[in-house]
């Protein structure tokens, strides 16, 4: 089998698998301590199969220059753009987005991480097809900093709940659907959350009925905005004012995702929340909200955010009277609770010129290097970004293993 046509395997599962307890009450508290000294040991998984991999690689490597490294003993895991888990060259977590090319996990060696799913210890391996496996070490919480695809949207979270492990963010319902941006918005309007006027295109829809597309979408105003339901950091979106721009606006789409979602543009302040799980039975927590002011782009897209292109200013908190930031704030914490979300999430919403709230979407692993908007919310809101990681992983480490 070619290394580059599947995820690497990353284990085995027991047939009887410690999951199936005969009391489904049952829990098994997490253990602590396994890293050097006792510390608690965190797998650090980053990069992975997504049009976000650089980002995620950046989000690593501010993460391991801020984690307290007297109380975390921390494994960097490296997965590439083929899905294959390796032990990453130590430089590539001091990466930025500075230069000319973007960072990337890329394998310089045979070696594969293994995650052996038949005990409770939980034990990570580098293996090679010539030689005796090394241990790495046992772990005691995984902190998966995946964007899009393969990481955020579930699939690795049910990895991680099959076996058992404590892991920081989202459990699988939430970020499969806070990942697709259609079933977002339907959960969204099931909860009494208003949200704003869109239409989703599939990549059938598009190759056999595309004169029914064009008469669906005639009912939005424009400008739209055509985007890859289930991609982030503005990947792939185009902005558009006339029909005559749709088609390379879906072909672009189409490079990051089969599915489509077409967006009626919203006149208002493009404001986002940043929401932290709570210990216990405690609602969920949301930050002052912040303000993204971008001159010189039509929209806040992936070189606003991460290049330096256009003048980019952050406002926090967002010029808004303190009823409306208050209004923000509580939707923030209602869409978290419509999704079920855990640990983390940013909320992003329009604020309309009569005051109205709309959500525009939620992502369940949003943007965590030291300069994006989750940090820099919370660091506004009293919580700096060494002490966020330190609670992410507290909280991970504290809630339920298995139905919760």
């Amino acid at each position: 089998m070619k290394k580059d046509t599947l995820p690497s395997a990353i284990g085995q599962v027991n047939a009887a698998s410690k999951r199936a307890k005969t009391d489904p009450d049952a829990k098994t508290p997490a253990k602590t301590g396994s890293g050097e000294g006792g510390k608690t040991s965190v797998a650090l998984l980053f990069g992975g199969r997504s049009s976000e991999h650089a980002i995620s690689v950046v989000t690593a490597s501010g993460v391991m220059g801020a984690i307290d490294k007297e109380k975390y003993d921390v494994i960097p895991i490296g997965i590439t753009k083929h899905g294959q888990w390796i032990i990453p060259d130590p430089a590539l977590l001091s990466s930025n987005l500075e230069g000319d090319e973007l960072p990337e996990v890329v394998a310089t060696s045979e070696g594969e991480v293994m995650l052996s799913l038949l005990d409770a210890n939980h034990t990570l391996q580098e293996v090679w097809p010539d030689r005796v496996p090394e241990v790495l070490g046992q772990i005691d919480v995984v902190f998966p900093v995946l964007h899009g695809p393969f990481g955020e949207d579930g699939t690795l979270q049910g990895l991680l709940e099959l076996a058992d492990i404590p892991y920081v963010g989202c459990g699988v319902i939430a970020s499969a659907a806070g990942m697709d941006k259609h079933y977002m918005k339907v959960v969204f309007e099931s909860a009494g959350l208003k949200v704003g006027p869109y239409e989703v295109v599939t990549a059938r829809d598009w190759k056999t009925n595309k004169d029914g597309v064009l008469k669906r979408i005639e009912r939005l105003q424009f400008p739209l905005f055509v985007k890859p339901a289930r991609a982030g950091s503005s990947i792939g979106i185009t902005r558009i004012t006339s029909l005559d721009e749709l088609d390379a606006a879906m072909e672009l789409a189409h490079k990051s995702d089969p599915k489509v979602i077409i967006e009626q543009g919203i006149v208002g302040q493009e404001v986002e929340c940043a929401v932290l799980g709570s210990h216990g039975d405690e609602l969920p927590r949301a930050s002052l909200p912040g303000e993204v002011v971008v001159a010189g782009a039509d929209f806040y897209d992936f070189e606003s955010k991460y290049l330096g292109e256009g003048d980019v200013t952050l406002q926090i908190p967002a010029k808004l009277s303190p009823e409306t930031i208050e209004k923000v704030r509580q939707t923030a914490i209602e869409a978290f609770e419509a999704l079920e979300c855990e640990g983390l999430s940013r909320v992003d919403v329009f604020v309309t010129p009569d005051g109205e709230v709309i959500v525009n979407e939620i992502n369940t692993m949003p943007g965590f290097t030291p300069i994006s908007m989750y940090p820099a919310m919370w660091a506004a809101s009293g919580i700096e970004y060494p002490q966020l990681i330190d609670e992410l992983i507290q909280l991970a480490l504290e809630r339920p293993i298995g139905l919760r």
